[in-house]
């Protein structure tokens, strides 16, 4: 197509000078496991400053305990207080939801919380057990061990599934590999959520009703087919109480979302059922009636449970794969929720520290009888309205657990398990965020499916198949993004030098010759062969468009590089066999804007050379005025000859 000669541009697009490989990998490696550059502050100090800064680091409370006031401690404290009243029935709620003792539910809100205000770096995040890991360990467990027939070996694989969680979650944060829970996209969690928290409803229906056997199944037609199979043994009194106790319950939280101010009347509300409900029960005799209480609770606080991990079992690999999926659970409900409250108050929350701090914490629980906790978003949202200033308010709930340990547990002997139910249901129809499955229908339907699969998967499938689902969905998302990049025709926006999507910007006009795409991805191995393809694709298009107008034949391919920000050997391959490809058809490629990774790997491979440095351009702008000169030249020259052929005939 001869060369751009006296109009090539003035402004060459430089070869970056190259690194030592070893250089070039420890910067990548930094920028993978290193974004935030936490070594930063280590720098010029001496190593007794160093020491301090890093147990600062792994230990927050020894950074900010030396600022913390008589003020924030009041306000800490009414936070704390308030957060234990739904601490103590959420706790003795949800382990009857994990199918294990009661007791263990309040061990879970004593022990973790006193970790993580030492070691979390949320100040605003309410550590406790979480509804969805309950509903988890109880559908994954259950499977290989009746918490009926064999509760002692249950509990022991409970706990021993909560150390691995916690080993897991400690192992991402000291890795720094807390980017691996980023793949679970917020339409996933939505969906998954949204799905665990109608079956954890559906399954209330036991205790509702005052059912004493039901199907350990966690898919809908399952648990329906249970209900309507047990019809002639319904409770009426069981029944009329919690539906009662459920509309008190909604009716509270209805009152507590008008007015922000009575949100202490929703927190309030658990721990008031479980008063009146126990009152009524202890007046009435109503357990003689067919309504089933909690009974003995033991007291006195968490004995060692050390002894109790499974490490033996022929279920260990069972307890394992439970443990990874309540470890991820946790962390993505946990992180999310202290992310969002942090973001209130204009505050920042290192997300590998709190995985190690989670981590760290469900080991302890694991060997003082807890089970699996993170930060639940309900009492979260309670601690940050109750005006909570620091991690002290989880030592403040920590304490109120233990004062009901020691002293309050035999008082909870006639408490329902109906109310038990009722408190989970209207804990779990706020997991049902129809408003943000709304918004992504709206926004991205592609999300909105992602989402519905995933609910789907859980509602109709299992709680495992829904979370494969979610999980592998995810994945298939970023595959389809990484090896099918968006490439896109460019347009010239009338009376300037810009050079935007014709899709985008209907003004934009099409240059006569010139085919200008660009490419919106890295190229490598994934996608080399399918760019290679469909830019092709775009250059015949093009040729039979124009051909079918009677317009000027195309003579010039721009590529804008400048989106491609690395580029692999398979992808070098691909841009060498589409030059020849595009040489074959009598074109000139021509690429504009290479950024720094891609003119390496252009330089080292010789393919500068094929193509020709005076092809390559440092804006598409340059690139068209060059081509545009090369045609007019052309078509000068052309004319030129036509004359000297019309004077010599004559």
């Amino acid at each position: 197509m001869g060369s751009t000669g006296e109009y090539e541009s003035q402004r060459r697009v430089p070869v970056p000078p190259s690194k030592p490989f070893l250089k070039s990998l420890q910067a990548r490696l930094k920028e993978t496991f290193f974004p935030d550059d936490p070594f930063r502050q280590f720098k010029n100090l001496p190593i007794s400053n160093k020491f301090l800064l890093g147990l600062q680091y792994f230990v927050p409370i020894i950074e900010w305990a030396p600022r913390y006031t008589f003020d924030f401690f009041k306000a800490d404290l009414i936070a704390g207080i308030t957060v234990a009243s739904l601490a103590v029935p959420q706790g003795i709620s949800y382990a009857s939801l994990a199918s294990i003792p009661p007791i263990l539910g309040l061990y879970s809100s004593f022990v973790p919380p006193l970790l993580y205000a030492m070691l979390g770096d949320s100040r605003d995040l309410a550590v406790g057990t979480v509804a969805v890991a309950s509903l988890l360990i109880s559908s994954m467990l259950g499977k290989e061990v009746s918490p009926t027939e064999n509760p002692k070996q249950y509990v022991q694989l409970v706990f021993t599934a909560t150390f691995f969680a916690g080993v897991f979650q400690a192992s991402l944060g000291i890795l720094r590999l807390g980017f691996i829970v980023d793949f679970l996209s917020h339409a996933t969690i939505v969906g998954f959520m949204g799905g665990a928290a109608t079956i954890v409803c559906f399954q209330q229906l036991k205790g509702i009703l005052g059912l004493v056997h039901f199907t350990h199944e966690t898919d809908l037609v399952s648990v329906m087919r249970s209900v309507f199979s047990q019809i002639h043994q319904w409770r009426w009194e069981s029944a009329v109480l919690g539906c009662c106790f459920l509309f008190f319950l909604l009716l509270t939280r209805y009152f507590s979302k008008r007015k922000a101010a009575f949100f202490w009347i929703n927190a309030m509300a658990p721990l008031t059922t479980v008063i009146l409900g126990s009152l009524l029960v202890y007046l009435t005799h109503a357990e003689k009636h067919g309504v089933q209480v909690i009974g003995h609770l033991k007291k006195g606080l968490n004995p060692p449970s050390a002894s109790d991990l499974a490490f033996g079992s022929p279920h260990l690999m069972a307890a394992i794969k439970t443990g990874i999926v309540i470890g991820i659970i946790g962390l993505a409900e946990g992180i999310a929720v202290g992310r969002t409250f942090a973001m209130f108050k204009n505050y920042h929350i290192d997300g590998n520290k709190e995985m190690i701090a989670f981590g760290m914490m469900n080991i302890a629980g694991s060997c003082t009888s807890c089970y699996l906790t993170a930060g639940p978003f309900s009492r979260t949202a309670v601690n940050f309205n109750a005006g909570s200033r620091s991690a002290v308010s989880n030592i403040v709930m920590a304490t109120a657990v233990m004062f009901t340990l020691l002293f309050l547990t035999p008082l909870f002997h006639y408490t329902p398990l109906v109310v038990l139910s009722s408190i989970i249901i209207a804990a779990m129809l706020g997991l049902l965020d129809y408003e943000a499955a709304i918004h992504l229908w709206k926004i991205d339907k592609f999300d909105f499916f992602i989402c519905l699969g995933a609910y789907l998967g859980v509602v109709l499938g299992s709680v495992e198949i829904g979370l494969i689902i979610s999980i592998t969905v995810s994945l298939l998302r970023i595959i389809l993004f990484v090896a099918r990049p968006r490439t896109m025709v460019l347009g010239n926006i009338p009376n300037s030098g810009i050079y935007r999507s014709m899709d985008q910007y209907q003004i934009a006009n099409s240059v006569p010759g010139i085919l200008i795409l660009q490419i919106d991805a890295p190229v490598f191995f994934a996608n080399a062969i399918y760019l290679r393809e469909r830019i092709s694709r775009w250059i015949y298009e093009e040729e039979d468009g124009l051909k079918s107008a009677g317009e000027a034949s195309l003579h010039y391919v721009i590529l804008d590089l400048s989106a491609v920000g690395s580029i692999d050997t398979s992808g070098i391959s691909m841009l060498e066999e589409l030059m020849k490809n595009v040489h074959r058809k009598g074109l000139q490629l021509v690429l504009a804007n290479p950024q720094s990774e891609v003119m390496k790997k252009l330089d080292k491979s010789k393919l500068i050379d094929k193509i020709g440095q005076g092809w390559i351009f440092l804006t598409v702008g340059e690139a068209v005025s060059a081509c545009n000169c090369m045609l007019h030249t052309c078509k000068s020259i052309h004319v030129a000859v036509d004359q000297n052929a019309e004077e010599n005939k004559v």
